[in-house]
């Protein structure tokens, strides 16, 4: 190596090096440090600007109040409920865009806009849409005849409510996802299958399903995390916990431990559980994809 290159190849290496330390700083700062300190917290008691260590009173505190099953309940409720309607129906959508020959990008755009919405902004919106007086849910039931609902104030259908609403912020992300995976299928099965006698749904099942069964099952493990932490449409929907409680969800029981009731001990426990349920799912399922493989 000459005595021009070697210089220029250590600034190029340390520049390099630069930017993954800043990196890696910032992750440990902003989202490691915050995690470790959690987990010591959920056995701690912060009291005047000091903790002190109370082992696994944290958890019993938790254990022991009356909204934690219900809160687990709901949380249950909305993630099955999503997989129901925020799993299929993009994939679904992404099927019918599929095999749309005509406006492909004007309906991607349409599909993936609540997306690009502020999520605040989405939620308002429908929190219009469902209001019992005005809204225009209950103006479509009126010109059909049929009798208003109170949706968010019914504890009976509060949370899908909740769900339709998150589902169509988000569904966008997933159907571009599962349109790209598609659009990777060998034409060739669609013909061998076509000559076989198939129709539409063997196709999709015995074609489709099976050669974007990684993408979807990641999707399915993605879907499962994400809802599970549901916050933001519950809160600004129902204000957090709804008509009887029916929206309460695990983490904005966390959040009523921290800022309503200061008990931040209380609230690290209940995120703790909640961090060991999601681990422990993806462990289970990293497990089973990869003895799957073998």
């Amino acid at each position: 190596m000459s005595s021009t290159t070697y210089p220029r190849a250590l600034r190029r290496n340390l520049t390099a090096h630069g930017f993954l330390i800043g990196a890696v700083l910032c992750f440990a700062f902003f989202s490691w440090y915050p995690m470790v300190r959690e987990v010591l917290l959920a056995f701690q008691k912060a009291e005047g600007g000091k903790t002190n260590w109370v082992g696994l009173d944290n958890l019993r505190t938790v254990f022991n109040d009356p909204a934690f099953g219900q809160a687990w309940r709901n949380t249950l409720l909305f993630t099955g409920l999503a997989l129901v309607l925020g799993f299929v129906v993009p994939f679904l959508v992404a099927l019918v865009l599929n095999e749309l020959r005509h406006l492909n990008g004007y309906l991607r755009m349409l599909v993936y806009l609540p997306v690009m919405l502020p999520p605040v902004a989405s939620v308002l919106l429908f929190k219009y849409f469902y209001d019992p007086g005005y809204g225009l849910f209950n103006e479509v039931l009126d010109f059909f005849h049929l009798p208003a609902q109170q949706w968010l104030q019914d504890p009976d259908i509060a949370m899908l409510c909740v769900v339709v609403a998150a589902t169509w912020m988000n569904m966008g992300g997933a159907t571009l996802i599962y349109l790209a995976a598609l659009q990777t299928i060998p034409g060739e099965l669609y013909e061998a299958a076509d000559l076989d006698g198939a129709g539409l749904w063997r196709k999709i099942w015995h074609v489709t399903v099976p050669q974007t069964r990684l993408v979807l099952s990641l999707m399915l493990l993605m879907q499962i995390i994400a809802t599970m932490q549901v916050f933001t449409e519950p809160f600004l929907l129902t204000g957090g916990a709804g008509p009887e409680g029916s929206t309460t969800t695990v983490v904005y029981l966390i959040y009523q431990y921290a800022f309503n009731f200061n008990n931040y001990g209380a609230a690290a426990a209940l995120g703790l559980l909640l961090l060991v349920l999601l681990a422990g799912f993806s462990a289970v399922y990293v497990k089973l994809s990869r003895a799957e493989d073998e």
